[in-house]
């Protein structure tokens, strides 16, 4: 079960369903199923077939949060890093299995406050480096292509909901989310970690930017200011990449 859940109080619009109940009928002993289940006691598959999460596919409504939150509570890759809930926004399949990727309409919806009964601070962090973000970035992104810009901005204090029961998400890119937005995102984890006894974090919910500002401008181009795309590899810019490149080393 690799997909992530949300709150049943969020729109229906913008998170397709992704849970179903799987009602089993009820047994009665007949010889038949006796013996079936006499011939698979003890086998090794046993155990986790019981174990085996609840599929994708039909209608949310039928849960409850209580009842998604104990669905999930055997499962931490479902969970966010300090296992405490569920994450929040449906994710896609990305490049880094160990990572949380959300699609450009994803981050739409969040930029568009569809989650902001949820989400109380968002940070999108922009790993690209200041001549690219110059050239146009996602609107109300913070430009922080080295790591102690971001562990500075992040971790030297920490940024807290007033209202508990919202979330403070945090969500990583780069041109393409390929390397530099990825590892940006496992080094805030990581220094996250080191900072708080097991399993507490400031940041627990991290994403990334699946395709990066590259695959997000095309489609978004009203987000983005200014509205342009400034590529890493640009001709005019090719002291700025090897000066930027020196300094990341």
């Amino acid at each position: 079960c690799r997909q992530l859940f949300r709150s049943p109080s969020m729109p229906s619009s913008v998170i397709r369903p992704i849970l179903k109940r799987i009602d089993r009928p009820q047994d009665r002993d007949t010889p038949v199923k006796t013996k079936r289940r006499r011939s698979v006691a003890g086998s090794p598959g046993e155990e986790a077939a019981a174990a085996e999460p609840v599929g994708a596919g039909e209608g949310f409504g039928s849960f409850c949060h209580e009842e998604i939150e104990n669905l999930l509570a055997n499962d931490h890759r479902e969970l966010i890093g300090d296992f405490s809930k569920a994450y929040l926004l449906q994710t896609v399949e990305g490049k880094h299995q160990d990572l949380k990727y959300i699609s450009p309409e994803m981050m739409v919806a969040v930029l568009t406050g569809q989650f902001s009964s949820l989400i109380e601070s968002c940070v999108i962090v922009d790993c690209r480096y200041p001549y690219e973000y110059e050239g146009g970035h996602i609107k109300g992104a913070v430009n922080l292509p080295m790591e102690q810009d971001v562990e500075e901005f992040l971790l030297k204090k920490p940024i807290v909901p007033f209202d508990a029961s919202k979330r403070v998400i945090v969500i990583f890119h780069c041109e393409f989310s390929s390397e530099r937005g990825p590892r940006m995102c496992r080094f805030v984890r990581e220094k996250d970690r080191a900072c708080n006894e097991y399993p507490h974090l400031h940041y627990p919910e991290l994403y990334v930017l699946k395709g990066g500002y590259r695959e997000f401008f095309p489609q978004y181009q009203t987000h983005c200011e200014p509205q342009d795309y400034r590529p890493m590899h640009h001709k005019d810019f090719k002291e700025d990449l090897r000066k930027f490149r020196l300094k990341s080393r």
